[in-house]
């Protein structure tokens, strides 16, 4: 067994037998982690708290044979308490964990995603912005090298701003009224979804919660969950409640 040490964002937990929980983890220099925390669910447990779905935290563990490792020690970084506090806010955090727990891949690195995750966790405690969630959710698409197509039509390629007025996921991104199909697009939303990829992000997640947040939050929704090629469970529950 190898030692090791990293700093993660806690994704999910799951108990295991009387007083153990399994632990899933997005790490700076391991990748996704799923480690055993022994005795965590015992009320004299030191760190059991600490290692709970949003929390960011230092650890200290051993890296096993098989598909789990084990946790010794934990410290806290960052809790995201107003996230915790504020239901929609933790509704937007638990989707984003969900995207990274099925991104992510275990003991392989991805310091990019992990650190986006920080980041958006923190924006999110910062800030009750409505942006924060489909914002992650196109830098994700990004970055696995799927960002959806907005300089143009995907299909024909006409570049006037004017005539792009849909977006269609299979296609992979925007169409103008001669190719038109998926869902309608307009102009705010156009402008909205290439500012958040465009390096305008500052701003973005200035916006109030108008129609055109809504239409984003929609589109990169479901754009992402193509991506998956599944549901996002934090996301419709979210929506049912």
């Amino acid at each position: 067994m190898t030692q090791f040490r990293d700093r993660g964002v806690v994704l999910r937990t799951i108990r295991l037998g009387e007083a153990d929980r399994i632990v899933t983890l997005m790490t700076e220099h391991h990748g996704k982690v799923r480690a055993v925390a022994k005795g965590v669910r015992r009320t004299t447990s030191k760190f059991g708290s600490r290692l709970e779905p949003l929390s960011h935290v230092a650890l200290l563990g051993w890296q096993g044979r098989g598909d789990l490792d084990t946790i010794n020690q934990v410290e806290v970084i960052d809790t995201f308490r107003p996230v915790r506090e504020d239901l929609d806010r933790m509704s937007a955090a638990l989707s984003m964990l969900e995207v990274v727990d099925q991104v992510g891949q275990e003991r392989h690195a991805n310091p990019r995603l992990y650190e986006m995750s920080v980041r958006a966790l923190a924006a999110l405690a910062g800030q009750d912005s409505p942006m924060v969630a489909p914002a992650f959710f196109l830098k994700v698409l990004a970055l696995e090298g799927s960002a959806p197509f907005l300089d143009g039509c995907v299909s024909c390629g006409q570049d006037d701003d004017t005539q792009l007025v849909a977006f269609d996921i299979v296609e992979g991104g925007v169409l103008c009224r001669a190719c038109r199909r998926g869902r309608p697009l307009s102009p705010e939303g156009l402008d909205l979804l290439r500012r958040t990829l465009g390096g305008g992000l500052s701003g973005v997640l200035a916006e109030p919660r108008t129609a055109t947040t809504d239409e984003v939050t929609t589109l990169a929704t479901e754009a992402m969950e193509a991506h998956l090629d599944r549901r996002l469970r934090s996301v419709r529950a979210g929506q049912v409640t």
